[in-house]
């Protein structure tokens, strides 16, 4: 999830204003060749259609097939357009946010009644003699806010995350602070999981492959990679995922959230710009603060405000010192997994290369989930793996696994190998692990003798494309990317996000709301995950309980005009599946 842009500083003269103006006029120039539709005046050689030809761009006499080029340029052009336009944000109206609003406000003013009339609840139990562990205003929304709806949340769970999943019920009876079982299971069906392709099963050909990896290796090395943790498992999904996101090398790692927070550090230092998103995963922003860079974030999915940041840390240079910086880093996700967009690549690509920068992409939620070919966004707008410097991903969402991977050049993989805390201190992956990474991505590329993993790969983005649609059409107010496997659907207050998830529940369908601190304060929402493993008839009961409970609490509520012609479920509507 991580991007990565380098700013050499070439040519740039001493600091103080004439090093300013020095900057930016050559910042000029370099806008303005690169906008120039006239090439660098240089000779070369090039092969054309099997024939050396010399070029000289100081004349026009160059031979190359022009019409061949425009057609393919205008196709990626249009590809491009009709995906953004696929792409939705409503913003929360001022009626919505004052409503919100007003709700905490009730939550808060009741809290603070409870407080006076019941301290205890304020107050740390079984802590006599020990120092307080946080201040009492500081477990405010815990106790009176989260308190609540904690139901909503962190249940527990009697089976594997599949197109059905198993929750165990539970009951309190002092109002949310503790849970006993009833011993009662609820099947539903599992909206809530990342099993995008429909991977996490106990039984198949994968399941079968990790219990013989059991058998034959055990379970665990008990030992990190650097010392005595490798094995020849784990040397071969390295290669097989290179050879998977098209990159020259790649490593592994055992924890999906380590991969970021631990390697980070290794590839940044102090004299760094690092240019973040701003809905950015928490594993990324612990791996830019311990890498102590200089960290600037620019607006979701924002190519103006991405570049405005690039001139200024270009112009400006360090603080203080205004030296160049060693690095600049653009740090972005493929798929954002509480916004369900899709990062921008080929824009971001342009402005990698206008402004000399790396990029270090997170492919969490889209590896395997997004492309034609399932191998991410990378895959999904027709780009070149190699002009993405660093590629990262996890085995948890798409291969029913666990663990995560970083690819780039030789020279990237050798320093993180060598530098790297998750390579040097974690234990290494466990072998059925890693054999359910192996049997999985083999299937995804089809080396299993089978075409099932790209049936998967359609069915997911026919039942994305499909489910989203009918919430549009149903007045839900719907983010993100029509290709998205990951649907969030606006609530904004909080009662809303308790009533949905426990309602859903009861009509069999299982789904996560996501509210504050996770969300801005008024941008509640309930979040549905798609799966492969999904038949028309499971989301067609999702989307009438759905439908039900919208009518109930009012939250169909969208403003965007609604497709009045009847959204069909076949292949029609994935026209760059094929």
């Amino acid at each position: 999830m991580v991007c990565i842009v380098t700013y050499s500083g070439r040519g740039v003269s001493a600091s103080g204003p004439k090093r300013t103006a020095s900057l930016t006029n050559s910042f000029a120039t370099k806008a303005k060749i690169n906008r120039s539709p006239i090439k660098q005046v240089v000779k070369k050689k090039e092969l054309t259609n099997g024939h050396v030809v010399n070029h000289n761009h100081r004349n026009n006499h160059v031979i190359k097939p022009k019409a061949k080029v425009d057609h393919q340029r205008v196709e990626v052009k249009r590809r491009e357009q009709r995906k953004r336009a696929g792409e939705s944000f409503e913003e929360c109206t001022l009626w919505d946010a004052f409503c919100t609003y007003l709700c905490y406000a009730v939550l808060v003013l009741v809290g603070y009644v409870n407080d006076l009339v019941r301290p205890r609840t304020a107050k740390e139990q079984n802590r006599d003699g020990y120092v307080p562990l946080y201040a009492s205003f500081e477990s405010f929304y815990t106790r009176h806010v989260y308190r609540r709806v904690r139901d909503c949340w962190n249940m527990p769970v009697g089976s594997v995350p599949g197109k059905y999943i198993t929750l165990l019920e539970r009951e309190s009876k002092d109002y949310g602070w503790t849970f006993q079982m009833t011993g009662k299971k609820v099947h539903c069906i599992n909206l809530g999981s990342y099993n995008y392709l429909g991977f996490a099963e106990n039984h198949g050909t994968c399941a079968e492959a990790a219990i013989k990896a059991v058998r034959e290796e055990g379970v665990g090395t008990c030992s990190a990679r650097r010392e005595l943790g490798n094995a020849h498992h784990l040397d071969e999904l390295d290669q097989l995922v290179a050879r998977f996101v098209g990159s020259e090398d790649a490593i592994t790692c055992a924890m999906g959230f380590a991969t970021n927070s631990m390697n980070i550090p290794a590839i940044l230092n102090k004299g760094c710009l690092v240019l973040s998103d701003e809905k950015n995963h928490a594993s990324i922003i612990l791996g830019l603060r311990l890498s102590r860079a200089t960290i600037r974030v620019f607006k979701h999915n924002n190519m103006r405000s991405l570049e405005k940041r690039l001139r200024e840390g270009i112009v400006n240079g360090q603080p203080r010192t205004h030296l160049p910086w060693e690095k600049i880093f653009i740090v972005v996700e493929g798929v954002y997994s509480m916004e369900g967009s899709v990062v921008r690549l080929p824009e971001i690509l342009a402005l990698k290369r206008k402004y000399g920068a790396y990029l270090y992409l997170d492919e969490a939620h889209s590896i395997g989930a997004m492309g034609p070919n399932g191998r991410g966004v990378v895959d999904y707008w027709g780009c070149n793996p190699r002009d993405v410097d660093v590629l990262m991903g996890t085995f948890t969402k798409s291969f029913g696994s666990a663990g995560g991977y970083i690819a780039g050049s030789k020279k990237l993989i050798a320093l993180l190998r060598r530098g790297s805390h998750a390579h040097a201190y974690g234990t290494a992956m466990s072998p059925p692990v890693a054999q359910q990474i192996l049997s999985s991505m083999k299937m995804i590329m089809g080396e299993d003798g089978t075409d099932e993993g790209v049936k998967k790969i359609r069915q997911l983005a026919r039942n994305s494309r499909y489910f989203r649609q009918k919430l549009k059409q149903a007045g839900f107010i719907v983010y993100g990317n029509d290709d998205s496997p990951v649907i969030p659907v606006a609530l904004y207050m909080p009662t809303k996000i308790a009533y949905v998830v426990r309602e859903m529940i009861k009509r069999g369908v299982a789904t996560v709301g996501v509210g504050f601190p996770a969300t801005p304060l008024v941008e509640g929402r309930t979040r549905f995950c798609i799966s492969a493993s999904h038949t028309k008839e499971m989301l067609d009961h999702a989307l009438g309980a759905m439908c039900e409970i919208g009518q109930q609490i009012t939250i169909r509520c969208s403003r965007l005009p609604r497709r009045k012609e009847e959204i069909m479920y076949d292949d029609s509507d994935d026209e760059d599946i094929e």
